[in-house]
């Protein structure tokens, strides 16, 4: 009797460790959700350092995981607000799962993001910043020029089944995972 439940207790090992890969890629990835789904997720305005900020719903995107967790990414309309708001945030954030930003661990919550681009008409770096709703800096990477995109938009999502979601700034593009 031992001897038949050691090569089944083997082929089950095998079965799991061959479809383990597979299961953890599937799950790593985000697809896009639009229409009315969209429509309901999509604030129209987002709170920052007590301000109430316009929400740019044709800049934004809305993503969901395998396991159902959703992310909200967005342009705000910082315009008719303090230099120092306007300089500080391009976008925002709304995770309902942790998350890694351009290598930034993140929980579950609500973030501002900017991007500090050089000076025209230079393709060096630019540098993505992460906040948290209060404006406390979470941190900050380069964020490298993609001359491949043609027609840059102010926000832009690739996705890959089970890889990493691409955010694209303009010309400048970081990872989600």
């Amino acid at each position: 009797m031992k001897t038949t439940l050691v090569p089944v207790g083997f082929l089950v090992m095998a079965f799991l460790l061959a479809i383990w890969p597979n299961t953890l890629r599937a799950q790593g990835g985000f697809e896009p959700v639009t229409g009315d789904a969209f429509t309901k997720a999509v604030p129209n305005d987002f709170y920052l350092e007590g301000n109430r900020i316009p929400v740019d719903k044709n800049n934004a995107v809305f993503l969901k995981n395998a396991k159902g967790a959703r992310v909200v990414l967005a342009i705000i309309d910082t315009s008719g607000y303090s230099s120092q708001i306007q300089q500080k945030y391009a976008g925002m954030l709304i995770s309902e799962t942790k998350l890694s930003v351009c290598s930034i661990a993140i929980g579950v919550g609500s973030y501002g993001f900017g991007l500090d681009r050089p000076k025209a008409p230079s393709t060096a770096d630019a540098k993505f910043n992460l906040y948290n709703q209060a404006g406390t800096k979470l941190g900050s990477c380069a964020v490298k020029n993609d001359d491949t995109i043609q027609q840059p938009k102010p926000l832009a999502v690739a996705t890959a089944k089970g890889g990493p979601t691409k955010l694209n700034l303009g010309k400048y593009g970081l990872e989600i995972k």
